[in-house]
């Protein structure tokens, strides 16, 4: 039976937390939707103390910010959207039209259209979030999204010089040093000087993920992305070393980040706690890893492979790497997670910047359903019908017409009687209201 070496902070402390951020969100939207770039002006100016004459960046301060970014900086942006962009591809090669003729003469069929405008969020608070523009800026470009809208806060004082680099090389039609809830106000409702668009995507703090939320409906989202959630899952095939470094590359994300061992051998985590606190004394970012591991951190301990398939599936982290003996049996038979990274030699890092795959991913147990962004989020299928023939149309309006009198719907059931009339030649039956 799984046990618990350590547990994270009372679910009853987070709801409040996340209470307090909703009446602030719903207040600041509010506002935008009232006051346009009035409002948006004042917030950032407020929250970032940010206030230019124009936040987008016109084609000179593009070339300008991509001037100040090291040689090699540029090429290991190329290289992570070539990574990228080559999976987002594969991706989209799996995704169909289709037609067929289900009956003689009926045709069915379904296009995959991509949506018409989107609106990126790169974070860029604590950490300037370079990898935010590549997943979902390439991936938008990818499924053909004509107007592409890229928006990232101010870093230290500008435009961060390689996130603006990773929009521009990304595929982004306009980009915008703007950030927080008034980025996301902006974008979705539209103000004067930043129209509007049909969908939002991209990560962000717990204040970007409720204005996603509460703005759900009137455009569309990727998923709520909360805090950055790890899992890993291990046994005595690898050590402590290993799993505490692993741990605490997720945890320093931001103090509420959970960060999760599962094991089936108690021996490695007491030898992974042991090593947390080690690394914990050198790390540079420590401050925060030690708040989200002391609050949010857990150790579970079970009895077989098979016990820690279930304890991952309650979790249902965002992120969830295997270093067991076999990761292919948790491959098999898991299935809620965000992304897995199997086996000792990769790990979330390799996901989250560079090898292909997207970084935003659900958390907050969402993975129980819904996966990750990818190509297919940036597409609607939409679906069509046409009737060839008088006879497959008098066909389906018999059986439609009797189905919409066993629910009541006359009018519904008069729509295929007038073209069992018309094209169902003489002496045809169907259905008829009661009197």
């Amino acid at each position: 039976m799984a046990r618990h070496l350590k547990r994270g902070i009372d679910a009853s402390a987070v709801k409040e937390a996340d209470a307090k951020v909703r009446e602030t969100v719903e207040h600041i939207l509010a506002d935008i939707e009232a006051r346009g770039d009035e409002a948006v002006r004042e917030l950032s100016k407020k929250f970032d103390q940010w206030a230019p004459e124009s936040f987008r960046l016109s084609k000179q301060e593009v070339e300008r910010a991509i001037g100040k970014v090291a040689k090699r900086d540029l090429e290991d942006i190329r290289f992570a959207q070539a990574q990228v962009r080559n999976f987002a591809e594969k991706q989209k090669a799996c995704i169909l039209d289709l037609e067929v003729e289900t009956l003689p003469g009926v045709i069915l069929g379904h296009r995959n259209i991509p949506v018409s405008s989107i609106g990126c969020y790169v974070p860029g608070g604590r950490y300037p979030m370079v990898a935010s523009a590549h997943m979902s800026i390439v991936t938008a470009r990818v499924a053909g999204v004509k107007r592409i809208t890229a928006c990232a806060p101010p870093f230290q004082g500008g435009p961060h010089p390689a996130i603006v680099a990773a929009m521009h090389f990304g595929g982004a039609d306009e980009i915008y040093v703007l950030g927080g809830v008034q980025a996301i106000g902006a974008m979705a409702l539209g103000t004067a000087s930043i129209p509007r668009v049909d969908m939002l995507v991209g990560p962000g703090n717990a204040y970007v993920a409720e204005a996603k939320r509460q703005l759900f409906g009137r455009v569309g989202i990727d998923l709520l992305a909360g805090p950055t959630e790890t899992l890993i899952i291990a046994d005595e095939s690898v050590d402590g070393e290993i799993c505490a470094t692993d741990l605490l590359g997720q945890a320093e994300h931001g103090p509420t980040s959970p960060a999760v061992l599962i094991t089936n051998s108690e021996k490695l985590a007491r030898d992974t706690q042991r090593e947390i606190e080690r690394l914990l004394k050198i790390l540079p970012t420590a401050d925060v890893a030690r708040k989200a591991w002391e609050d949010y951190g857990e150790v579970i301990v079970c009895d077989d492979d098979a016990e820690m398939v279930r304890e991952a599936d309650r979790v249902a982290s965002e992120h969830v790497q295997v270093m067991t003996k076999d990761p292919d049996y948790f491959l098999t038979h898991m299935t809620s997670y965000g992304a897995l990274f199997l086996g000792p030699r990769t790990n979330v890092a390799y996901g989250d910047k560079v090898i292909g795959t997207n970084h935003t991913l659900p958390t907050r147990k969402a993975a129980h359903y819904t996966g990750g962004l990818w190509v297919g989020k940036f597409l609607k299928t939409c679906t069509y019908q046409k009737v060839l023939t008088d006879e497959a149309s008098a066909l389906i309006g018999r059986y439609c017409s009797r189905l919409c009198i066993l629910e009541g719907f006359s009018a519904h059931a008069e729509q295929a009687n007038v073209r069992v009339r018309r094209y169902g030649g003489r002496n045809v039956e169907y259905a008829q209201p009661a009197a």
